[in-house]
């Protein structure tokens, strides 16, 4: 059995998300003992605390969302922390996250493991699109796929509404890294998290080496949260966040894809640039 679980996290700048994520941390029906820590990346930072909760926070510059993961469970190691949760800042979970962690982590040792992500109610991508009583209930995640011939990845069930249809535990083949938890045997396994990515893409790059080193991943829908999608970069379809993942999916094909696709990304990427700079 594990002692605790280390919820490892990171922030840069939007401190306001951080309310309803430590809410709901403070809310948890289980007595399994947890960790929060925190890395706080931010250029001008603030104090983080909540006094129904035991936080650690440890600062650094901002070198992406990699560095801060690694950060934090860095320090959580510290402190004799085996079980880590990565999480984003811009959730919130539901009032049994942190014992259904804890039994998914018991009941699959040495394995990823995702969970059931619904957008945050108001942070749909298509907001016209639902019923008021299936607010809260759209899916962000529920499983993942990876096309090695395009180099992306994708969420199952992204903007479906939840009828039960992906409420069985299994095997899958992505995981976002806006919930992943695992053990310190896939850590000293697959190592650190790749900070040449800096935001985006890491979560793939992690998923393919722990998949080269024969380790599950596991798709869990007893683990349940909500989303505030891309929070972090100016919200979905920003500049920021499109400039993110452009440069990183390059970067993960390069690493990962075959020739073909190494090679057609390579041209995308210098049409655009060149493209950018006639309109300069």
């Amino acid at each position: 059995m594990l002692h605790g679980i280390a919820i490892i996290s990171v922030v840069y700048q939007n401190y306001s998300v951080l309310h309803d994520f430590l809410n709901s941390c403070a809310a948890q029906t289980s007595t399994v003992p947890f960790h929060i820590f925190i890395a706080d990346l931010s250029i001008v930072k603030k104090a983080i605390s909540e006094e129904r909760l035991p936080i650690t926070v440890t600062s650094s510059e901002n070198k992406g969302y990699a560095h801060g993961v690694n950060v934090a469970i860095r320090e959580a190691e510290k402190q004799g922390y085996t079980s880590f949760c990565v999480v984003n800042n811009d959730t919130y979970v539901a009032p049994d996250f942190i014992e259904m962690v804890a039994k998914s982590l018991n009941n699959h040792p040495h394995s990823l493991i995702g969970g059931k992500i619904y957008y945050a109610p108001g942070y749909e991508f298509h907001k016209d699109r639902y019923a008021k009583e299936e607010i809260g209930k759209i899916f962000w995640y529920a499983g993942g796929m990876y096309s090695p011939e395009h180099a992306l990845v994708a969420h199952r069930g992204v903007d479906e509404v939840d009828h039960q249809q992906y409420d069985s535990l299994e095997k899958t083949d992505f995981i976002t890294g806006c919930l992943i938890c695992y053990d310190s045997s896939v850590k000293n396994e697959v190592g650190e998290w790749d900070e040449s990515y800096f935001l985006y893409f890491e979560d793939a790059d992690y998923c393919e080496r722990a998949k080269q080193k024969k380790i599950s991943l596991y798709y869990d829908p007893t683990l349940v949260m909500w989303h505030k999608n891309a929070q972090s970069t100016e919200g979905s379809g920003s500049s920021l966040h499109d400039k993110y993942l452009k440069k990183n999916q390059i970067l993960f094909a390069l690493k990962y894809a075959p020739l073909r696709t190494k090679l057609h990304v390579l041209k995308n990427y210098a049409a655009t640039f060149f493209s950018r700079q006639i309109k300069k």
